[in-house]
């Protein structure tokens, strides 16, 4: 156990990021089993980018993963349109 003051406020702190982080991981997790359940149907994709967005602007995606999760969605998406497409 930390004995200075500082030391037990970057503990508290710790614990809160760390608790933080966990609810944006699994939320993105769930998020992109949503849309691949969904057969990747349109306002799953929808959500599960605006998810991703949401943490590259809190800085806990990097931008480069971030736009490489969504340019995944995006292709699956237009995939499945496109052979919707063709069946009709």
């Amino acid at each position: 156990m930390p004995i200075l003051k500082a030391s037990k406020k970057s503990v508290r702190q710790d614990m809160k990021k760390r608790a933080m982080n966990e609810y944006f991981e699994s939320a993105l997790e769930k998020a992109m089993d949503f849309a691949k359940k969904s057969n990747y149907s349109e306002e799953k994709v929808r959500e599960a980018i605006k998810i991703i967005d949401k943490l590259e602007a809190k800085g806990l995606l990097h931008r480069n993963t971030a736009s490489r999760k969504k340019s995944g969605l995006m292709k699956k998406l237009s995939n499945l349109n496109k052979s919707e497409e063709v069946k009709s």
